[in-house]
């Protein structure tokens, strides 16, 4: 018998809010979420800084880590896409894409729904290649760049944690 995909759950992607940045923070501030993100959670300023960011960056690049709301219209995390922030690690010069949820939204096909409406978007803006910098025991992220059809194209090792890190590439 074939087994038939579960439809994605509806999700909507805005440019993150000032108070965006509180509900990051309480969002992530869980050790389950950090685990591949330096393990701790982050104050409560690295989130305005990177919601600020993420403004600018959608102004000047039509794209963004932009919040996700789900159907009931709750921040429940952010997707999309940005410069690759490194200068002499990864894949300098190129667009990666990447997504952060919420706890109670892990493993109901929420990320994969906001990364799909982020490359449809990241398409509409020209975007010709992105890539995902996933650690390798991230499981779930590995299966969600697996779900939107990238493939392993690099693998690092990262310069601070010195973990194994993949880099999925894919062409849009």
């Amino acid at each position: 018998m074939e087994t038939v995909p579960k439809p994605l759950p509806l999700v909507q992607l805005r440019v993150p809010t000032e108070e965006d940045a509180y509900l990051w923070h309480r969002l992530f501030n869980d050790p389950d979420v950090m685990e591949f993100h330096g393990g701790a959670a982050a104050e409560r300023s690295v989130y305005e800084e990177l919601t600020a960011r993420q403004r600018r960056h959608d102004a000047e690049h039509g794209f963004c880590l932009w919040t996700i709301l789900d159907e009931s219209g709750d921040v429940i995390g952010f997707t999309g896409a940005q410069p690759w922030p490194h200068e002499t690690f990864g894949p300098v010069g190129e667009t990666e894409i990447g997504w952060r949820l919420g706890r109670a939204y892990w493993g109901r096909g929420y990320a994969t729904a906001a990364a799909t409406a982020t490359l449809e978007r990241l398409r509409a803006a020209g975007v010709g290649r992105v890539v995902a910098m996933v650690n390798s025991r991230n499981a779930r992220s590995v299966a969600v760049t697996r779900r939107l059809g990238m493939e392993l194209a690099e693998m690092y090792t990262t310069p601070v944690s010195r973990q194994e890190a993949y880099c999925f590439r894919l062409d849009l």
